[in-house]
């Protein structure tokens, strides 16, 4: 009797399985396509039929699910490994497990096993029993669909639970029952999310603002607009930060389509402002397939170009020019990331940008520029300063790191502007010794050049009043591109805080202690002699007359300066 009630219970299962499984749809079928179609057969059958059952234009009982079911369709064929793992599984997953078979044994479809000797299956696919192995004694039952969507298992008494609000009781075990089907997507809705742009929009906003921008070009009166904006939306989500998106309604900015010669036509258009090839944005039309993949590559293809791609080993900012501010990302890339494309699109008016391929931090090049981690960015002020703005970088995506760049070169350029009044405020007096020019001043054509070397702001000041002075008496003048003879020596002023290198290669004991050293340097012959005492303008022009008339003695430096 208990056995009979089993079979009966089992005679059930089958049958209930089976009109789940009956309801599982091949994706192809969905869409009305060969095994062997192409994506843009995929593509024009998927577009036809969202169209035909999208919710907002059928409003028939049944249009909603079908248009669920064909998305879910389009979900696996027009994703490269979704749909392999479908042909060979009959899962997108591409993960069957046990329970929904292998395609070398059941082929991966629902199969019935009866333990007992000689374990045989029944395979509801192929309509024909098979024999799946087993040990003698073994009495359980079980179930296994492995078709189109399956999952994971559930047991037996699950189902029964759901009919009869308890569960299975009793001795009775029935072995895994997968039969969960695969969750299908939400409905696509419409987008709303897309701004609208009309001409005033885009003047202030997207041209030459150094921001890739994907717009959509459309008329009111069509029809494929809802499947345009659902793949822009995919593509703007996974480059956030890297680009903006926009609509542009030909219909009622008739003028600024015209301006920007954008015709009506059938179809949507999808358009990049692209920066990839100069330094104004020009309109491109994307003629690829209408997925996420394909325009998102093709978006980042016409991401801006302005970062300067160098050998390191080769690269010498003070000989790049230019009066803006320079900076440089050191990474193990192979090509200028897309953050920093980006970066430089937003600032390429107030930086110079560069970027590098570096091994490691390990590298004598990255070392000297004092870098201990990568990512890094190095920057140059424009007197000539170097700071390291972060090393070690680190972020969580794309945005993120946008926003966290931008505060950095924000910071850089206020402390840029500063370092520029400073230097305006002393342009007719005495310069601050830079990379920049260290050749004008110190160079191999200037015989001496006199340096006030500080620790201090006040001593800085202090300098800067005496050799400004000093420099103006008859007996000699800061050197010119035109001067004569008696013009033998020039000035300039130097921060050993940030150019302690500078002061090594002359080996100067004592300094340590003391706030303030004039020195003078003779270039071509690589010699110096130093003063440490009292800093009056009559001191300084004792000094200056005993280095010219040959008073002094001069120390030969251990090396070239060279500074940072």
């Amino acid at each position: 009797m208990k056995n009979r009630f089993a079979l009966a219970l089992i005679a059930a299962g089958i049958v209930f399985l089976l009109s789940v499984e009956s309801k599982k749809n091949d994706p192809y079928k969905v869409l009305g396509v060969d095994r062997n179609a192409s994506n843009r057969e995929i593509q024009k059958a998927f577009h036809k039929l969202s169209l035909q059952y999208h919710p907002d234009k059928n409003k028939n009982k049944g249009a909603q699910e079908k248009f669920a079911e064909i998305n879910n369709a389009y979900d696996i064929l027009s994703d490269e490994q979704k749909r392999k793992n479908y042909d060979l599984y009959g899962d997108e997953k591409g993960s069957p497990g046990f329970d929904a078979g292998d395609p070398g044994q059941q082929g991966g479809y629902s199969y019935f096993t009866s333990g007992g000797p000689g374990q045989s299956g029944f395979n509801f696919r192929s309509g024909e029993w098979q024999n799946m192995g087993g040990q003698e004694g073994s009495k359980s039952f079980s179930f296994s669909f492995g078709g189109p969507g399956s999952g994971g298992g559930f047991d037996m008494g699950d189902i029964f639970s759901n009919f009869f609000g308890g569960g299975m009781g009793g001795g009775s075990q029935f072995g895994g029952f997968s039969s969960s089907g695969r969750s299908r997507q939400g409905n696509r809705q419409s987008s709303k999310s897309i701004p609208s742009v009309n001409s005033q929009f885009y003047r202030k906003e997207i041209v030459d603002k150094g921001m890739t921008w994907l717009l959509l070009v459309y008329s009111s009166n069509m029809q494929e607009i809802q499947i345009y904006e659902s793949v822009i939306e995919g593509v703007v989500t996974s480059l956030e930060g890297a680009m903006k998106v926009g609509s542009i309604n030909c219909g009622s900015e008739t003028s600024l389509c015209k301006e920007l010669g954008l015709y009506n036509s059938r179809e949507p258009k999808i358009i990049v402002s692209s920066y990839a090839s100069g330094e104004k944005a020009s309109l491109v039309e994307y003629g690829g397939d209408l997925d996420v993949r394909t325009l998102k590559s093709f978006c980042q293809d016409h991401l801006p170009r302005f970062s300067k791609r160098i050998n390191l080993d080769r690269f010498a900012a003070a000989s790049e020019g230019g009066k803006l501010p320079k900076v440089l990302l050191l990474s193990t890339k192979k090509s200028t990331p897309v953050i920093w494309r980006t970066i430089s699109g937003i600032y390429h008016k107030r930086f110079l940008f560069y970027d590098a391929e570096v091994r490691d931090a390990s590298d004598l090049s990255v070392r000297e520029l004092g870098i201990d981690s990568l990512p890094a960015i190095v920057g140059w002020l424009s007197n000539g300063e170097k700071e390291i703005l972060k090393s070690g970088i680190s972020v969580k995506d794309l945005k993120s790191a946008v926003q966290e760049l931008s505060g950095l070169l924000e910071n850089f350029e206020k402390k840029n502007k500063k370092a520029s009044v400073q230097k305006d405020a002393t342009e007719s007096g005495i310069p601050l010794l830079t990379t920049s020019n260290f050749d004008n001043i110190c160079g191999n054509k200037v015989p001496v050049c006199l340096i006030g070397v500080f620790k201090s702001s006040t001593t800085r000041d202090k300098f800067q009043k005496i050799l400004q002075s000093v420099s103006q008496k008859s007996f000699s003048r800061r050197q010119r591109p035109t001067s004569g003879p008696r013009d033998s020596v020039s000035y300039a002023l130097l921060d050993a805080s940030k150019q302690q290198s500078f002061l090594n290669a002359l080996d100067i004991s004592g300094f340590k202690s003391s706030d303030k050293l004039l020195l003078a340097y003779k270039p071509k012959r690589g010699t110096y002699a130093a003063s440490q005492g009292e800093i009056t303008e009559e001191a300084v022009e004792s000094f200056v007359s005993s280095v010219l008339n040959g008073d002094v003695q001069f120390s030969k430096a251990r090396q070239k300066p060279t500074l940072k």
